[in-house]
């Protein structure tokens, strides 16, 4: 679909007139120095209305929480009593909302309450850090505006930095297309006992949605036609967000745990590469487009104040720390990439994949990864990102192709990570990863093409939630990559999600699946469950 069909708001483009052409033609991070008018918002933007003009219940999206810290928690909510209108059925006002945050689920002992704008700048959404609280502990949070209160959420603090822990489980997600599939993965996610969820990018497809669902089938509502459209303005993005977020399931997960997200592409457009858009359109086009995704991400993500993006640049790697048990550096392989070599797609890799100039992560963050690893006093160093990180042949002969949008279109990069963590003295590497609607178990070799060289940490990628429909255990080419890739210790094609279990001696992970998405309820079971010693990696089947 054309970007030209549904056209951006005189507001975004006078911003962007304002920016000359040859910074949107570069490829650094002052590309995309779109500053909207109205990013700061204030008093002189929107008046200020009371709750009690809320007709309507405006928390139809739940609440979040995310990024624990030892002392605080960010919270989040947005208020949409119509959340599948443009404006969600709000005036262009500022609503003042009130949170509480408490130790126990009746909110008999509040330990915390405030207030907090929902601007409609932002889409009446609402990020609040919290400060001040024990560590290591949970709470219980709600929003109440006019008459209206929140369904309840549980947060969660950090242990203190260099603190013993013996013990974190989290969750692994990725990849939720609304329109292939229920999301009933995130109604059993919500029940297990866990310290936080990593969603590894895929959270919206900006592909169009019918009437019905696609998938979903449904008989007993209509999908608006405004969503039957590729994303591309600001408004759309918003509106799309509001329908994935309006699903219960996905609703009980984010009030049950804390959420530590980052992107991929389809939050964009489908495997962008930095200012590189998949389908051809003049940078200064794609770029609004990417400044339109990036605001709305942030305003429907539990992120806290230093992600807030800058028109078309949004910080999204950053660092959190569970104790001395673990370090988590979630990664962002999307926004600084270079172009994917070959024109994308599985190709065969030659000189232009191969050329060691080319990223996935940046110079800037690429040294932001080293550096910590350096100075991590973690017994787990675990790296949360978006596509597949180990060598993936698709054929046992010599004529194998690879992933180009992947880290094997990128090997340079892949070997430059590797080094540093072994420079860095990292003993126990975990690389989390989504993207492919597969679950897959690696072992990390320091050799790829030498299946007894040195195995120097493990790869846990989840399946999708929906996206691909239901998906199948051993899908067509499952004995094929088997036997091509003797470092690939667990495939399965179905839909699902990973828990993984940390502990000083060893690490655990859990591989959920469904037999169906495509009606809901469908049954849980665990298809495989594997393990690694610390200071031992590799994978083992448990």
């Amino acid at each position: 679909m054309s970007q030209q069909t549904h056209a951006h708001t005189p507001e975004f483009r006078a911003a962007a007139g304002r920016i000359a052409r040859r910074r949107f033609l570069t490829t650094t991070g002052a590309v995309a120095a779109l500053a909207f008018a109205v990013n700061m918002p204030g008093t002189a933007h929107a008046a200020e209305l009371g709750g009690e003009r809320i007709r309507q219940d405006p928390f139809t999206l739940g609440v979040a929480s995310g990024d624990p810290m030892p002392e605080s928690v960010l919270l989040w909510t947005r208020l949409a009593p119509s959340p599948y209108e443009p404006g969600s059925g709000l005036p262009r006002a500022r609503f003042d909302v009130e949170w509480e945050v408490a130790t126990d689920e009746r909110f008999q002992h509040v330990v915390k309450r405030g207030t907090a704008p929902a601007h409609p700048e932002f889409d009446h959404a609402v990020h609040v850090e919290v400060h001040g609280l024990r560590q290591d502990r949970h709470y219980y949070y709600r929003f109440r505006v006019g008459p209206w209160t929140s369904p309840a959420g549980r947060a969660r603090t950090a242990p203190a930095r260099g603190a013993r822990v013996e013990r974190m489980r989290f969750g692994v997600v990725s990849c939720q297309r609304y329109d292939q599939g229920y999301w009933t993965a995130y109604r059993h996610l919500a029940a297990e006992d866990l310290d936080a969820v990593f969603h590894l990018g895929d959270y919206l497809y900006e592909y169009a949605v019918g009437a019905t669902g696609g998938a979903r089938a449904y008989t007993d509502r209509v999908i608006p036609a405004h969503y039957n459209h590729e994303t591309v303005t600001l408004e759309d993005y918003r509106l799309r967000y509001a329908l994935y977020k309006s699903d219960p399931d996905l609703i009980a997960a984010h009030a049950a745990h804390p959420f530590v997200v980052t992107w991929d592409d389809h939050e964009t457009e489908n495997n962008y590469a930095n200012g590189t858009p998949e389908n051809g359109v003049p940078p200064e086009e794609f770029l609004l487009r990417r400044a339109a995704a990036y605001r709305a991400y942030w305003e429907n993500m539990p992120l806290r104040r230093p992600q807030q993006p800058e028109g078309a640049d949004m910080r999204l790697y950053r660092r959190l720390e569970f104790g001395r048990l673990a370090q988590f550096d979630v990664l962002d392989t999307r926004q600084y990439r270079s172009d994917q070599a070959y024109g994308d797609g599985w190709q065969t890799p030659g000189p232009e994949s191969e050329d060691p100039t080319r990223t996935m992560l940046g110079a800037e963050q690429e040294r932001w990864l080293l550096n910590g690893w350096r100075s991590s006093q973690a017994r787990w160093n675990v790296v949360p990102q978006q596509v597949t990180f180990a060598r993936r042949r698709n054929s046992t002969s010599a004529a194998f192709k690879l992933s180009m949008d992947s880290w094997d279109g990128y090997p340079a990069a892949r070997q430059r990570f590797l080094d540093g963590a072994r420079t860095a003295g990292v003993e126990n590497l975990m690389v989390l990863t989504g993207d492919v609607h597969v679950h897959y178990a690696f072992d990390l070799k320091q050799d790829f093409d030498d299946p007894s060289s040195r195995t120097i940490g493990t790869e846990i990628v989840a399946t999708s939630v929906s996206s691909g429909g239901n998906g199948t255990q051993r899908p067509s080419n499952w004995a094929t990559y088997l036997a091509a890739n003797p470092h690939l210790r667990f495939y399965d094609g179905r839909r699902g999600y990973v828990t993984v279990e940390l502990g000083e001696e060893s690490a655990r992970a859990d591989f959920k699946t469904l037999p169906s998405v495509t009606v809901p309820d469908a049954p849980l079971t665990t298809a495989a469950s594997f393990v690694t010693e610390a200071g031992n990696p590799g994978l083992v089947q448990a």
